[in-house]
């Protein structure tokens, strides 16, 4: 793939970016800003972007081309040193007290540069307990001309002491046409809009599910459901495959099938997805049961990411219930659902 094809320009984000830069050149940007919104809209390769104007700015050396005007998919990869960025350990969940308390050490110290200091923290909602507290004074009191930036899918499983310190940013899904333009302009040869579809909308995941062959994840996911119906398959063989294949793609994708049956039983227009159960067994299935169970996806893709274990115990709770056709789902209800999370992805 050619250089041009590699390096994108983000259009999408232009309205932000605008925004942001205004700020940044009326000395309005803040210290703290914690950027959230759907996995796949260029959350991350914001962040790089808006660390790159700013150490530009702040250095005093800051020219008309002075960083890149708009946010170029994948992240340019250039190197800062006073830009640093935590992220989970390879192998890990979470991001650790130590990792925190390390970049705060950093982000104290003088600037290479003469100017501030820039640091991105993303997964932000991966941040353990006590690491989100050490940072607490820090985001209170940033030393010098300190930006630091948190970059998160899901704001529920952080804690309120970290949302109250930051400025708040949403970045939202792009128009449908917006994004099919930008994804035409790649030039690889896929079908577009399915893939869309199958990304809920989001750009940057509809390129990960063509790139890393993917795009086939949901007819595979469709057969073994309806293997799991119709006791072929066992729900822990099931969830096993699927938590190899992509855990937290399995998630989304039978949170999507949840929303399309509930809409359509709402609106009169019952039946049974295709390949998965008989129409008579969904006729005998009780709506409240489904919206349980919806409300139980829900709450799990809004938890912090879990680790791969955690994942397939995740999908083994989602698939016994299909297994058993949702008796005892409102019961269910009251159990806490086991960690996982379906915000990953491309950001």
């Amino acid at each position: 793939m050619t250089e041009d094809i590699e390096k994108k320009e983000i259009n999408w984000l232009d309205d932000i970016c605008q925004g942001l830069e205004r700020n940044r050149t009326a000395g309005r940007l803040g210290h703290a800003l914690l950027i959230s919104g759907p996995a796949g809209t260029g959350k991350r390769v914001l962040a790089d972007w808006l660390c790159a104007r700013y150490l530009a700015g702040s250095s005093g050396r800051e020219r008309a081309s002075g960083g890149p005007m708009r946010p170029v998919w994948p992240a340019q990869g250039r190197h800062h040193p006073d830009a640093m960025r935590i992220s989970p350990e390879e192998g890990k969940a979470r991001i650790s007290v130590d990792q925190v308390r390390a970049l705060v050490a950093n982000i104290g110290l003088k600037s290479h540069a003469g100017g501030g200091k820039a640091a991105v923290i993303e997964p932000a909602d991966a941040m353990t307990l006590n690491a989100a507290n050490s940072l607490l004074k820090t985001l209170e009191e940033p030393p010098g001309d300190a930006l630091i930036i948190l970059v998160a899918d899901t704001l529920s499983g952080m804690p309120a002491t970290i949302l109250s310190r930051c400025a708040m940013l949403r970045v939202s899904l792009p128009a449908p046409a917006t994004a099919l333009a930008w994804l035409a302009g790649l030039g690889d040869q896929a079908d577009w809009a399915e893939a869309l579809a199958l990304a809920g909308g989001a750009p940057l995941r509809a390129v990960a599910f063509v790139r890393e062959g993917k795009a086939e994840l949901p007819a595979r996911f469709r057969d073994d459901l309806g293997a799991v119906v119709a006791g072929k398959l066992g729900p822990l063989d099931a969830a096993a495959r699927w938590a190899k294949a992509d855990a937290v793609f399995a998630i989304g994708w039978l949170e999507r099938l949840l929303r399309d049956l509930i809409r359509a039983r709402v609106t009169g227009r019952s039946q049974a997805p295709a390949g998965v159960m008989p129409e008579s067994v969904l006729q005998r299935m009780d709506s409240r049961n489904l919206f349980c169970y919806l409300d139980r996806l829900t709450r799990l893709r809004n938890q912090p990411p879990g680790s791969p274990n955690e994942q397939q115990v995740a999908l083994e709770s989602l698939l016994i219930p299909w297994a058993e056709g949702f008796r005892g789902e409102q019961e269910g209800l009251e159990r806490p659902p086991t960690g996982a999370s379906a915000g990953g992805g491309a950001g």
